[in-house]
């Protein structure tokens, strides 16, 4: 379950949902009224909303501890894996979706293969049906083709930190020196593919990349892979991007004048950051950045969730307040054992189905100092140190960082750069993934992939960079 409960935790980084993924911490760890895996599957379901019909998909996996892993769906919405606490007993079942204020109860049909309920949501609750489907089999890996550069598995150290890094570093073909990236990825538990449910963000952005005359080291980060420590901060994350660097400038393959760091989210603001430091880096990309501090960032992704499913202006303002309060609390409350218990009852007042045993739980991941960095968090310190050329992307239906409140002061913190090209990619979301029609089918199921105008433009950039 560990494994489960971290690599979770990197995919809802991705989402940028900090809040609720560790309200979902705790939920995974509660025991369910269910044992065993009889509701294992896709659960799907048409919901009537004012505005025309959105198909909703639970995914339920069984847990060794009785529990369920499970998420919420919105294709329509481009809303993945939001987390969902599952409670189940006898014939009746609960799911409940914390992020976006909503839960689905219903009665279990005999067979198994249908739930009849009731969907709620603050000022909203309407019939629906939710139908089974069983989780798809996977099919055995296939090899992978060598790919037409070479790759090599390398070790560094962080000295700051005493860690040992892994990772991968793809060469092209050819003759050397070329120009060379550290790609980073967003705040997670996650090793050098990136991978957030099996779409390798920095697998695909590496490979391309290397294909095409760049070359591209992947780590491992911390507590990831052969990698060890545990969860880093953006601060942290910065020295190990350092380090990243340092050894890099050992290789020969590298062009030392054209070696710069590609971070996604979090891990973009990590690469903006160590610019500002000493021996920084020759160019710095940033995917998706966050341009506000964490706790402003956080009570606004809940209510553009929210916001993504229908919900009117008061239900809205409604959730914002009470994720206003909350966060205002964890901040502003220094005693640890006196924020906790506050927290505590907040979520139950919030929640009525929840225990005082998972609140508890909870209010413990959400008070903890690592969580509280998160929110004083403010990603505009120190920009104005940045001299190198940045590219800051950011997509148009990102629900976790959105363009408009984030781009935007990025921009201006950096605007005494004039080498710093801010674009805003259509229908691009936080994933760096387009809209579903462009996605490649494979075994007769479209697959997620980069935006291939993303890629590109990333490419031309870099190539296009003055030599010093």
């Amino acid at each position: 379950m560990r494994r489960q409960v971290r690599s979770w935790f990197g995919r809802r980084r991705a989402a940028s949902l900090l809040l609720s993924l560790l309200t979902l911490l705790s939920l995974l760890a509660a025991p369910a009224a269910r044992a065993g895996s009889g509701l294992d599957g896709f659960w799907k379901g048409q919901l009537k909303m004012p505005g025309g019909e959105l198909e909703v998909v639970f995914r339920l996996v069984s847990l060794t501890n009785g529990a369920y892993f499970a998420t919420l769906d919105v294709p329509k919405q481009r809303i993945s894996r939001l987390p969902v606490a599952v409670t189940a007993a006898g014939d009746s079942v609960r799911f409940e979706a914390e992020d976006v204020g909503s839960q689905f109860s219903g009665q279990l049909a005999a067979d198994g293969k249908q739930v009849t309920g009731t969907w709620q949501q603050p000022g909203y609750s309407v019939p629906m049906t939710l139908t089974y489907s069983a989780p798809p089999i996977s099919a055995a890996p296939k090899a992978r083709l060598t790919p037409p550069y070479r790759e090599e598995e390398v070790q560094y150290v962080n000295p700051k930190a005493e860690l040992r890094f892994g990772g991968l570093l793809s060469v092209p073909p050819g003759e050397g020196p070329f120009p060379t990236v550290v790609l980073v990825p967003d705040q997670g538990v996650y090793d050098r593919e990136g991978a957030v449910d099996n779409y390798p963000l920095l697998f695909i952005l590496g490979d391309y990349l290397t294909r095409r005359g760049i070359a591209v080291l992947r780590f491992d980060a911390r507590g990831a892979g052969v990698t060890g420590g545990q969860l880093a901060t953006v601060a942290e994350t910065v020295t190990d991007v350092q380090a990243a660097l340092g050894y890099l400038r050992t290789r020969p393959e590298v062009d030392q004048s054209r070696l710069g760091v590609i971070g996604h989210g979090l891990g973009g603001n990590a690469a903006l950051l160590t610019a500002a430091q000493a021996l920084p880096p020759a160019f710095v990309v940033a995917l998706a950045a966050h341009g506000q501090p964490g706790a402003k960032l956080t009570v606004e992704q809940q209510v553009n969730l929210l916001r993504s499913v229908g919900a009117d202006d008061e239900q809205v303002t409604a959730l914002a307040k009470r994720e206003q309060a909350m966060v205002d609390v964890i901040q502003q409350t220094a005693n640890p054992g006196q924020a906790r218990a506050i927290v505590a009852n907040m979520l139950r007042q919030s929640n009525a189905g929840m225990d005082s045993l998972t609140a508890r739980a909870g209010a413990t991941q959400l008070t903890t100092r690592r969580y509280r960095d998160y929110l004083a968090f403010n990603p505009l310190a120190g920009l104005e140190s940045v001299k190198c050329p940045v590219l800051l992307l950011a997509g148009t239906a990102d629900l976790s960082v959105n363009p408009d409140t984030n781009l935007t002061p990025l921009t201006k913190a950096l605007r005494t750069n004039r080498a710093v090209v801010s674009r805003k990619l259509p229908d691009v979301n936080h994933l760096l993934q387009g809209p579903a029609s462009t996605w490649a089918v494979v075994n007769g199921a479209q697959r997620p992939t980069f935006s291939p105008e993303a890629q590109e433009l990333i490419r031309a950039w870099v190539m296009e960079l003055p030599k010093p």
